[in-house]
């Protein structure tokens, strides 16, 4: 579904299920690089359970419109654009990665839009490593590549995911390859710059649940602590024998977490 944002095209995907605008929304936000396709299991569920499900593009990725945006503010005010522009007053924000850091400080800035708050793949701080800054700034294939091998868990990386012809290591590849230049790049310096992660966790007044790898390299569990503790009314579901990109390699336990919560 198309809406308009600063007169631009901003899409999202709405679980294969027309809205019904009495049904309280659920946003997911998705992380650097990627965009809407990576919660189509998760979208679909939340649609059919009787929620408004918007999995958005954010600007310059899938089928929005723009460039991207250059810092986690600019995208977190685009978020407030999106959700006026869809009509919605308040929503569930569930991001992963950049998308959780772009809804950390959406609950912290606007607390009176936020139902509840779900964030995966999530740090205090995302520092990205040179190599991978200079990558994905000349536009490079290992970008993508080091991407994928430090961000899928062991089993992901070997294959047997749980949806047959699923390959998560090729789709994932495949999708951080076919952004549009530049944009994983000005994605990855967003989360390098971005430092507010502690202060807004401790304005989050909203029930809060952490989704995270137990064997995630690129936002280790233990860094995601410090913001789970910030947060008074918080949870946390760690997933075993998983990595970084929680809802692609463990689709059901995501599943589970988020039917409990939401």
């Amino acid at each position: 579904m198309d809406f308009r944002v600063d007169g631009l095209r901003a899409h999202a995907a709405t679980g294969s299920r027309p809205l019904n605008p009495s049904e309280p929304a659920v946003l997911f936000v998705h992380g650097a690089g990627m965009d809407r396709t990576v919660w189509q299991l998760q979208t679909r569920n939340v649609a059919h359970r009787g929620y408004q499900a918007y999995a958005i593009d954010l600007p310059g990725h899938g089928r929005s419109e723009g460039d991207a945006l250059a810092s986690i503010g600019q995208m977190t005010d685009w978020l407030g654009k999106f959700m006026d522009a869809a009509g919605l007053k308040t929503a569930t924000l569930v991001g992963h990665s950049m998308g959780a850091l772009i809804a950390l400080q959406f609950a912290a800035r606007a607390p009176q839009r936020i139902d509840k708050l779900c964030l995966m793949g999530i740090a205090e701080h995302m520092p990205v490593h040179p190599d991978l800054l200079d990558a994905a700034r000349c536009n490079e294939t290992l970008a993508p590549e080091l991407i994928v091998y430090w961000g899928l868990g062991d089993a992901a990386q070997r294959g047997g995911h749980p949806h047959p012809g699923l390959w998560v290591k090729g789709a994932s590849q495949t999708l951080l390859e076919q952004a549009r230049a530049d944009v994983l790049y000005v994605d990855l310096t967003a989360c390098n710059q971005y430092k507010e992660g502690l202060s807004c966790a401790a304005a989050v007044t909203c029930e809060t649940l952490f989704v995270l790898g137990q064997d995630d390299k690129m936002t280790p569990v233990i860094k995601a602590l410090p913001l789970c503790e910030l947060i008074a009314s918080s949870s946390t579901v760690v997933i075993k024998k998983c990595g970084h990109m929680v809802m692609l390699e463990h689709p059901h336990a995501v599943y589970e977490a988020l039917k409990s919560f939401i």
